[in-house]
């Protein structure tokens, strides 16, 4: 029973892998593209180490998969926040139809103190 679990787990790991690889092809700029790829994939990939873990209870493999997964929700979300951070400062544009930008209006209103007060 836990082996079909285990399998339902990783295939729906694998969904959420190929959604994110459609995000990162299909939407408009390095924003949108990093934000689906980050989250689907971390989301999947880590899915698909539970799977094995399930698979392979309390192995050396199935230890390493849970070690892996582990790191994958660590690390995954703070690259994808360093990766936006730099492209956002090196002024990588936009998609002409994003809504919001809460980021910029921080960085001109800092920029507008600076100047007024000095």
């Amino acid at each position: 029973m836990i082996s079909a679990i285990g399998w339902i787990i990783i295939w729906i790991g694998v969904l959420f892998d190929v959604l994110g690889a459609i995000g990162l092809v299909r939407f408009p700029d390095v924003y949108n593209r990093l934000q689906a790829s980050t989250k689907c994939v971390t989301l999947g990939t880590f899915g698909i180490m539970v799977g094995i873990f399930m698979i392979h209870g309390f192995s050396a493999m199935g230890i390493k998969a849970l070690i892996c997964g582990a790191f994958l929700l660590l690390t995954n979300p703070v690259a994808a926040h360093a990766l936006m951070k730099g492209s956002l400062h090196f002024g990588v544009k936009m998609w002409k139809g994003t809504i919001v930008d809460n980021y910029g209006k921080d960085k001109l209103g800092s920029e507008q103190i600076e100047r007024g007060g000095g």
